[in-house]
């Protein structure tokens, strides 16, 4: 895989609420990716920035929501997440990182 497209997959870590209850209860970091990302892409990317064993990835698409700006509908963006399980004894630190 090349480098450059490696380090273009991660765009930033989801801190929220449900993000920090699965990192506690299973051991996984949640990243929002780029909509074309593949899991051995984004575990590929994973073990290069942050220097951790990658266990398994989970890849879910969050659907865009309808809103309304002034008198028309529009839509946000819609998204893609990872749900990345560390090895037993790997740790990201988010805090450290921003």
């Amino acid at each position: 895989m090349n480098q450059d497209r490696l380090l273009q997959v991660l765009l930033a870590p989801v801190i929220s609420e449900k993000s920090t209850l699965v990192a506690e209860k299973y051991e996984q970091v949640v990243f929002r990716v780029v909509s074309d990302a593949t899991k051995p892409e984004i575990k590929a990317a994973v073990e290069l920035l942050f220097k951790v064993q990658v266990e398994s990835v989970q890849v879910t698409n969050v659907k865009p929501k309808q809103k309304r700006f002034g008198r028309t509908n529009g839509w946000r963006k819609g998204w893609k997440k990872a749900y990345v399980a560390l090895k037993p004894g790997q740790e990201i630190d988010l805090q450290a990182a921003q």
